[in-house]
């Protein structure tokens, strides 16, 4: 059980890289995804390491 926790953090902590990455993108010039393309992706990859970091919590708490 400790390493299907150790697993789920890890991915949470690379989807938030994930979101900081594609939002600091908006902010370069001539990068290629349009900036609508990059919001949803950001927000996508933070709700996703939100609802698994919350996962994660609760299956640690058990």
């Amino acid at each position: 059980m400790k390493s299907v926790i150790s697993v789920l953090f890890l991915l949470s902590i690379l989807l938030f890289a994930g979101a900081i990455w594609n939002t600091l993108a908006l902010k370069r010039p001539g990068f290629y995804p349009p900036k609508q393309v990059l919001k949803k992706r950001a927000s996508a990859l933070a709700g996703g390491g939100g609802i698994i970091l919350v996962v994660t919590i609760i299956l640690s708490r058990f």
